[in-house]
């Protein structure tokens, strides 16, 4: 999902890292329940093997989860974060509940009944959404049963925004149904001299709706974090 940004980026940026969470993207699935903690464990590894002291931190939903973890467990790591399309609120026991039968659903029918009601992933009539599907469609059903698990049970980071000392970007798709723009603004303001962009005609994943000005809010963090 990150390819467009990828290749943006190489002109500006020595050296990016795009890595999937274990049991994605063709790596190994856990042979148990991976906690949020244990992803961020094994990026802060990934660093580790790439040679990577610190480095800019961009999430987006899930990967937003992900990134206040690792600034929680790892923070010296880390030079700049991007947070997008994401929220500090941990969910609350309904939400815990939607993911638990969530990863039920997918264990007993498979990874495409995650698609029987297209979630609101992209703004509607999205080009980009026959991208999306096949994306999902290549996952095994297994890991997104556990990252389902994971997200449910992941802690509140509310507290920790204000302990955020680099530089940092929060970044929401305008057309956002999952975390609207209002949860960006309160996150942006918890988090002193965070930036804000609210992308036009993005939805929840901003980055594949809306990639040029994605990149721009990206550039721009790089630029920050070099002048830091």
């Amino acid at each position: 999902m990150w390819d467009v940004q990828v290749a943006s980026l190489r002109e500006d940026v020595d050296s990016i890292l795009a890595p999937s969470l274990p049991g994605f993207g063709g790596t190994p699935v856990p042979a148990t329940q991976p906690t949020l903690d244990d992803y961020v464990d094994a990026l802060a590894k990934h660093l580790d093997d790439e040679g990577v002291d610190r480095a800019t931190v961009v999430g987006l939903s899930m990967g937003g989860y992900i990134a206040l973890a690792m600034w929680r467990r790892h923070r010296e790591r880390i030079s700049g974060l991007l947070l997008a399309d994401t929220r500090a609120e941990a969910d609350d026991e309904a939400g815990r509940d939607r993911r638990l039968k969530l990863a039920e659903l997918v264990r007993e029918r498979g990874t495409n009944a995650l698609l029987l009601q297209p979630p609101k992933w992209v703004r509607d009539g999205s080009e980009r959404w026959d991208a999306v599907e096949a994306m999902v469609r290549r996952q095994p059903a297994e890991a997104i049963a556990q990252g389902s698990i994971a997200i449910g049970g992941r802690v509140r980071s509310i507290d920790l925004l204000p302990t955020i000392d680099v530089p940092t970007s929060v970044v929401v798709g305008a057309e956002d149904a999952i975390t609207p723009p209002a949860m960006s603004e309160t996150m942006a303001g918890r988090i002193r001299g965070a930036t804000l962009t609210v992308i036009p005609h993005a939805g929840h994943l901003s980055n594949l709706d809306a990639p040029d000005a994605f990149d721009r809010a990206m550039r721009d963090l790089v630029r920050r974090v070099a002048g830091s």
